[in-house]
């Protein structure tokens, strides 16, 4: 068992929900017997007031390389909080926690001694409060490993959608998709769902900006002028690529079944049809890092942290797909 990849698991926000999530990882490991070890990142005395909070069957290791795995522990890497943690009532001294919880696990992963990380949920509100600007995981992730570009993915319940354009107001996305912006987008979606997923030569549906797809230049230009002239270089290179298609009808099952995945061009045009059919077992990967890091397609939950009734689905199924991922890269930790 000692040679079975490591995933690292962040607990995330200490004031939300990501801690007690992470307490129902041994139950997981106890029934799935999943060929890997899970490590959770997170202050062992928050983990132990949460455990003792919520009635948590088990016990709460110290983890060290080597440690011979126990079904009736759940190992911990322990990290500090600054100040102690409440559910449900975030602190903005706790931030630099959270970031350090991230910059952890991604140095295990880089130095090869975990296979891949998983995250839980972050509030980026209180981590921009104390003075430290944050957009999201997907963005700091990259900007740590000096990837120029990174692509948001979103998958669950047969469906994978990545983002052209990630957390950007609406007034903003036009202008952020251009030809060159958009073709390594593409190429990276292209090559991730072959390293990540196994799937050599992809079938890309690509949606449209504008209703209707700019109905022929009628309602919008970036059809024409920047999405179309990317998909047929691309397609000369080989890819199976779609679209651009109207978004308000690429995910109908007619549609759906011609692609392996989407492409959106904004959070809200892709996200929205995905978490209505997938929330609560969801997750988002991050394609284009040198790591796997797949995480939780949801929120800190503020009002249900401490109460036991955060529902574990979304995590368990990021752990599933991190360890797939592991496994078929190789990867061991």
């Amino acid at each position: 068992m000692l040679d079975q990849p490591i995933i690292a698991v962040t607990s995330g926000e200490p004031a939300g929900v990501g801690p007690e999530l992470c307490l129902r990882l041994l139950a997981y490991v106890a029934e799935k017997k999943p060929p890997a070890r899970l490590i959770v990142l997170a202050d062992r005395q928050l983990m132990l007031e949460r455990a003792s909070a919520l009635g948590f069957a088990g016990a709460l290791r110290d983890w060290t390389p080597g440690l011979v795995p126990s079904a009736e522990a759940l190992d911990v890497l322990h990290l500090p909080l600054p100040v102690p943690s409440r559910p449900g009532q975030l602190d903005s001294a706790n931030a630099p926690y959270v970031l350090q919880l991230l910059d952890r696990a991604l140095d295990g992963c880089r130095a090869g001694e975990f296979a891949a990380m998983v995250t839980a949920p972050v509030h980026k509100g209180v981590i921009n409060d104390a003075g430290i600007p944050f957009t999201g995981h997907t963005e700091y992730l990259a900007e740590k490993t000096n990837t120029p570009r990174v692509v948001m993915m979103l998958a669950g319940g047969g469906l994978r959608v990545a983002l052209a354009t990630t957390h950007l107001p609406l007034k903003d996305v036009s202008a952020a998709i251009t030809q060159d912006s958009l073709e390594q987008t593409i190429r990276i979606l292209h090559a991730d769902m072959g390293k990540k997923y196994g799937i050599a030569v992809p079938r890309i549906l690509v949606a449209g900006l504008n209703p209707h797809a700019g109905e022929g230049g009628y309602l919008g230009r970036e059809e024409i002028e920047v999405i179309t002239p990317v998909l047929d270089r691309l397609r000369a290179e080989g890819m199976m690529l779609i679209g651009p298609l109207p978004a308000d009808t690429m995910f109908t099952p007619p549609l759906l079944a011609q692609g392996d995945c989407v492409l959106a061009m904004y959070h809200d045009q892709g996200l929205t049809a995905l978490k209505f059919a997938t929330f609560g077992k969801g997750i988002n990967v991050t394609l284009g890092l040198p790591i796997i890091r797949t995480s939780v397609d949801h929120g800190t939950a503020l009002e249900l942290a401490g109460s036991g009734r955060a529902d574990p689905g979304s995590l368990l199924v990021a752990v599933e797909q991190a360890i797939e991922m592991a496994k078929r890269s190789g990867q061991k930790g």
